[in-house]
Parts: structure tokens; C-alpha cells; sequence
């Protein structure tokens, strides 16, 4: 007989519904601090705040080039920003990815991993939001880590077809129909910002990939043999 009452976090793995709570659980944080809930009156001003000491900001990476000083309290945006949203519909939609993809990915990865792929795709899309653009805009959201989860359930999908000999591309198929939609919008609005985050966590997820799946580095060094 089926079980009606089994919740359906059972069966996502267990490091994708952590990330995800934390995730959520700080935009409802958020949320409760605007509507006066936490933190009294200061609480208003918590996610300005946020963005002021954990996002990344173009200002503060070029005084850190132009200075040749790198304090821990700016290092550490590259891993906070991820975690810090603009809104609640930013943040939802952050996690309802990470559930999606994380299922597929984590359930094949490994959970270290898993958090590999998120967390160093972020890393490497706010390095290409600060390195090959000059916006004026903050980056926050785990878009950048998102999109990493999506080159790794891309280079399943690539390994999958090659495996059953079927056409390779259309492991690609996702990915593109994400950056039409997003290219469109950054038209619309003038900021590429995002977009360049975004791919460059993309990339970074689909090549780490080719280490951190199972048996990745063995694959990879049998194609470096080959060539």
C-alpha cells in the first residue's frame, strides 16, 4: 500500500535539501526582519547590510587590484554572495533548482562533489562578473552555482548519449534555451552582468565535471592517452 505520508524530501539527497534550507531558510529570515518580525526597526536595513559585507562588488575587487591588498573580509564574498538574495521570488526559484538539479547530480556525484560543482561555480562566475565586466551592479544569488549544477547534469546527459550513441548535442539543449532567455532579458534591461556569471559557472560546473564524476579522472586521462 502507498505511503501517503512519506514527505518528499526523503527522496532527494540529503546535502541538496541542507543547501536549500540554508538558502531558504535566510531569505525568510530576510523577509521576517522587513516585516518588522526581527530585529526591531534595524531589521529593515538587514539585506542592504548583507549586500554591503557579503556581496560582490566590482568597487571593491578593483581596489583590491589597484591596491594589491586582499583582506579575508572581501575574499570571503565569493563564497557568501551565493547565499544572500534580492527577493523572495529570487531566492525561490535559487532553491527549486538546486532541488530539480540536485536530485539528478547528487544522486550520481558524490556529496562532496556535489557542493564542489555549486560552490566553485559560483567562486568562478563572480570572478568573471569582477574580471570581464565593470558593473556597477552587486552580485548576489546562487544563479552562478545553479548554472554549474546545470554543467554537470549537462555532462551526464553528454556521457549518457555517448553511451547509447545518440546525438551529443542535445545535451546542450537546456543550457541554450536558458541563455536565449536570459540574453533576451539582459537586451531588455541593459545588464550582462548575470549572464557573464552565470555562463562562466556553466563552463566551470561542465569541466569539473570531467574530475569529480565517478570515475571522472580516469576517464580524462584515458582521452589525454588517446590524443
Amino acid at each position: 500500500m502507498e505511503d501517503h505520508n512519506v514527505s518528499p524530501f526523503n527522496a532527494l539527497p540529503p546535502i541538496v535539501v541542507a543547501l536549500a534550507v540554508v538558502i531558504f531558510g535566510l531569505e525568510l529570515m530576510f523577509q521576517a526582519a522587513t516585516a518588522g518580525f526581527l530585529g526591531g526597526a534595524g531589521g529593515i536595513g538587514w539585506r542592504l547590510a548583507a549586500y554591503q559585507d557579503y556581496a560582490v562588488l566590482d568597487q571593491v575587487w578593483t581596489w583590491m587590484i589597484t591596491n594589491g591588498i586582499y583582506p579575508t573580509e572581501h575574499l570571503v564574498r565569493f563564497v557568501t554572495y551565493p547565499l544572500i538574495h534580492a527577493s523572495f521570488v529570487h531566492a525561490a526559484f535559487v532553491v527549486v533548482f538546486i532541488l530539480a538539479l540536485g536530485k539528478m547530480v547528487a544522486e550520481v556525484y558524490s556529496a562532496l562533489a556535489f557542493i564542489a560543482v555549486f560552490w566553485v561555480s559560483a567562486v568562478a562566475g563572480a570572478l568573471g562578473f569582477v574580471v570581464f565586466l565593470d558593473s556597477d551592479m552587486p552580485l548576489v544569488g546562487g544563479y552562478p552555482g545553479v548554472y554549474g549544477l546545470i554543467g554537470a547534469f549537462t555532462f551526464l546527459m553528454w556521457m549518457r548519449a555517448e553511451a547509447e550513441g545518440t546525438r551529443q548535442m542535445r545535451a546542450f539543449g537546456l543550457i541554450g534555451a536558458l541563455l536565449a532567455i536570459q540574453l533576451l532579458f539582459a537586451l531588455i534591461n541593459g545588464e550582462f552582468g548575470t549572464v557573464v556569471a552565470d555562463f562562466t559557472g556553466f563552463v566551470t560546473g561542465l569541466l569539473l565535471s570531467f574530475v569529480v564524476s565517478p570515475g571522472g579522472w580516469t576517464r580524462l586521462l584515458g582521452r589525454m592517452r588517446q590524443r
